[in-house]
């Protein structure tokens, strides 16, 4: 691939940016909604704070006009749930011919958008284990290693599929190539159902959920209504025991703050109706109940809604 274009200059699309564009493994462009951020971060470069205690700094080509960068191998999709739509509506000029559209966000619903705007041949769909936060624009802590898997929704492994593998594996992200992304999708969802909305709510680390007895409860309540959801879509976790495996993420990311509680601190829009409030949907159309994930989702609406209200 000769031409790689990330879109969203957050935690993970300057993370994978700035890894890429080190090792010049392909031209690689950032593509931004936001005019100033854009040339801020053309004159500052991206920094990361690697886990290795070290940083480094590396210039990025980044634009927030589609035409000045033109056709590309691989789009990148890294915006905020809620910015699919016009996210992948921006790309139609970077599209050429055999052009792929790899989306690597949280929540349900975005592949679907992706496809439907760019045709479903063209979508790679993955998820990745690799932990940034954002402390401004163009800087961000590497805040852990993981896998990253990418795959397509009809289980087909394709030459474009191995060779993002090949590309991103270089530039120090371990990928592997998957028939069943769906599983993994899920598998992730349902550990940013136990810990996102809750770290939001009560300003905690992720490892702190697991402190307190009605944090752990509330955690196993929302896996438990999501678990049910994914039985009754006949959908094959890779993880035997949910709440177990979402217990054991908070302990292993202890010290993370969770992307939601991110977006809380800064008083920005949540992704909530892509996380929790995407089980209660599910639920609803097969009659289950799942009154922890709707709490959570409410609560999470409600400080959206209060930001400018809050007693200080």
């Amino acid at each position: 691939m000769k031409k790689i274009v990330i879109v969203g200059p957050g935690a993970i699309g300057c993370l994978f940016a700035a890894y890429l564009a080190r090792g010049k493994y392909a031209e690689v462009w950032v593509l931004d909604k936001d005019v100033r951020r854009a040339r801020k971060i053309t004159a500052s470069g991206i920094t990361v704070d690697a886990l290795n205690n070290k940083s480094f700094k590396v210039k990025v080509n980044i634009t927030a006009d589609a035409a000045e960068i033109k056709s590309c191998d691989l789009v990148i999709i890294c915006v905020k749930s809620y910015d699919t739509e016009c996210a992948a509506k921006s790309i139609e000029k970077l599209l050429g011919e055999n052009s792929h559209v790899l989306t690597l966000q949280n929540g349900l619903g975005n592949i679907e958008i992706i496809a439907e705007m760019v045709g479903r041949e063209r979508v790679l769909a993955g998820v990745t284990s690799q932990g940034a936060t954002l402390i401004e624009d163009g800087h961000i802590r590497h805040a852990g290693y993981g896998d990253t898997v990418i795959g397509r929704l009809d289980g087909k492994l394709t030459v474009a599929m191995r060779d993002v593998r090949d590309i991103f594996a270089r530039a120090g992200f371990p990928t592997r190539l998957s028939k069943d992304i769906n599983s993994l999708i899920w598998s992730k969802l349902i550990i940013n159902v136990g810990i996102n909305a809750q770290t939001a709510i009560t300003r905690l680390h992720n490892g702190r959920l697991v402190e307190f007895v009605g944090t752990r409860e509330i955690l196993s309540l929302a896996v438990s209504e999501a678990v049910r959801v994914a039985k009754k879509k006949r959908i094959k976790l890779i993880y035997d025991d949910p709440i177990q495996k979402v217990e054991s993420v908070c302990l292993a990311t202890s010290a993370n703050i969770s992307s939601m509680l991110q977006d809380v601190l800064k008083k920005k829009k949540t992704e909530i109706d892509y996380i929790n409030g995407a089980i209660v949907r599910q639920a609803k159309s097969f009659n289950l109940p799942a009154p922890a994930n709707l709490m959570l989702t409410n609560f999470i609406k409600t400080i959206e809604s209060t930001y400018d209200k809050q007693v200080r």
